[in-house]
């Protein structure tokens, strides 16, 4: 669900069980647009995804016309800058010195993760000196890229090349290390029950069920399906589930709503694309917005 662009390589491969849809002829609603007024301000939220298909563009029609119209883009975080984010993937998601995979994970945990890198014919010499966190993430972003969602043509990444052409004032929310830092956070053991817990949810199936039904939802502006999705995300009792919730929603949102309510204040027209799961719920940004006094309203 929380995909970081990473330098870790990813291949595809087969029995993959789900595929990406043909996009419509004409743009369409896709996640979830909010406007936001306050004492004579407006201001727009866009709900992303980190990967994406070429088809997701162009905008449909009212959110082309409030991102054209914006002086200011704000998005989590700026990933055009290389050299910060290579930096983060060092110092967090990457051992030091010689250390190695190995060393912190239980001999079963190891060897599961073995053998599920071997079934998606990525070496294991290749993520030896990633953490275990990484490589849970790798696994879902190879399940992705499988499907035809590449990152490199994320939804929040297109917009920011759209606008950097454009000239605009890029604000970013929070840093790549910061974000990394939440993972790094879990101790060896937290680490090694996400990357078990995702080993499990993919041999399951449960993985691909929830990253197809999140898709579909976002791909289709389905409001419904968005918030069945955020319920599944507070029904999960796993370690991933207990992590993604507090340490990725509940712990980022309120920070993410103060940055973007004080750019609301400074400017109009501002427009910010955030992950779509940030703007549901009654933790979600909105509604914190909704009761820092902002106007709120659900374009859809």
């Amino acid at each position: 669900m929380f995909i970081l662009l990473s330098g870790l390589p990813a291949r595809a491969g087969d029995g993959v069980t789900f595929s990406a849809s043909a996009g419509p002829a004409v743009p369409t609603a896709r996640g979830a647009l909010y406007r936001i007024s306050y004492h004579g301000h407006s201001a727009y939220l866009f709900g992303t995804i980190h990967v994406g298909r070429p088809d997701f563009f162009p905008l449909e029609q009212e959110a082309a016309r409030a991102f054209a119209a914006a002086h200011t883009y704000a998005l989590e975080v700026d990933v055009s800058d290389g050299a910060a984010l290579q930096a983060a993937l060092a110092q967090r998601a990457s051992y030091a010195g010689n250390d190695t995979l190995d060393r912190h994970l239980s001999p079963a945990g190891l060897q599961r993760t073995r053998k599920a890198l071997e079934k998606i014919e990525i070496p294991y010499a290749a993520v030896a000196r990633a953490k275990p966190w990484m490589v849970a993430n790798l696994f879902e972003l190879t399940l992705l890229e499988r499907a035809g969602y590449r990152s490199a043509e994320g939804v929040d990444v297109i917009l920011l090349q759209q606008a950097q052409a454009q000239g605009k004032k890029i604000v970013a929310l929070e840093s790549a290390e910061y974000q990394m830092s939440l993972f790094d956070a879990m101790s060896d053991r937290d680490q090694e029950q996400y990357l078990i817990d995702s080993l499990d949810e993919m041999q399951s199936g449960e993985t691909v069920r929830q990253l197809q039904e999140l898709l579909a939802a976002w791909e289709h502006a389905d409001q419904a399906a968005l918030d069945a999705a955020l319920r599944d995300v507070e029904a999960d009792q796993s370690a991933s589930g207990k992590f993604f919730r507090e340490a990725l929603l509940a712990r980022r949102n309120p920070v993410m709503a103060d940055k973007i309510a004080a750019l609301a204040q400074a400017e109009d027209g501002s427009f910010t694309g955030v992950g779509v799961m940030h703007l549901l719920g009654p933790g979600g940004i909105p509604q914190l917005l909704a009761k820092r006094g902002f106007e709120v309203t659900r374009i859809y």
